[in-house]
């Protein structure tokens, strides 16, 4: 087991680098979404989603 740990510490720690980078990216966007933000641009007029994105317009 230590052996296959100090062979393959380098995918290790780059899997963990990128398993942490993707977890801090999903918590932003849950975070952001709770406070009611999103990433509409408002140019609804070239939105797919128009009629749902903005209801008290």
């Amino acid at each position: 087991m230590i052996s296959f740990i100090t062979e393959n510490i380098a995918n290790i720690i780059i899997s963990l680098v990128l398993i942490l980078i993707v977890a801090a990216i999903a918590a932003s966007i849950i975070r952001n979404k709770k406070k009611g933000k999103s990433s509409c641009g408002c140019n609804c007029s070239s939105c797919a989603m128009s009629g749902s994105c903005h209801k008290n317009s």
